[in-house]
């Protein structure tokens, strides 16, 4: 499978578990640090749409950006500026559930979305 592509599934992931976040699901102590345990308060609710919808943007770029599109191909170093805070945002979450299970992810769509760029 070709680095876009990985990066799009993992990013699938990513947004199925804030829609689920959206929707009740008690999944708190793995996003934000922890610091909304259980179900996400309602404005917690409408924040993990507003990511599930920009995480579908970025993957968007990614995948154009590896067709050769000419703007995605700049717009894709922006991707890989944002998985890099990404990444060190989870590694340094005060939640350790968050830290095992979120910087693995977010460090194979760092190298995928480099890949990407780098073959832009």
């Amino acid at each position: 499978m070709r680095a876009s592509g990985i990066y799009a599934a993992l990013t699938g992931l990513l947004v199925a578990f804030q829609l689920g976040l959206a929707a009740g699901m008690p999944w708190g102590h793995l996003a934000m640090g922890g610091a909304f345990p259980g179900v996400y308060p309602p404005e917690m609710r409408v924040a993990a749409v507003v990511a599930a919808l920009i995480l579908a943007g970025l993957a968007f770029v990614v995948v154009r950006a590896a067709d050769g599109r000419n703007w995605a191909r700049r717009a894709v170093w922006g991707v890989v500026v944002l998985m890099a805070l990404g990444l060190a945002m989870n590694l340094i979450s005060p939640s350790a559930a968050e830290r095992a299970l979120w910087s693995p992810v977010a460090a194979v769509m760092l190298a995928c979305a480099l890949r990407v760029a780098w073959r832009a």
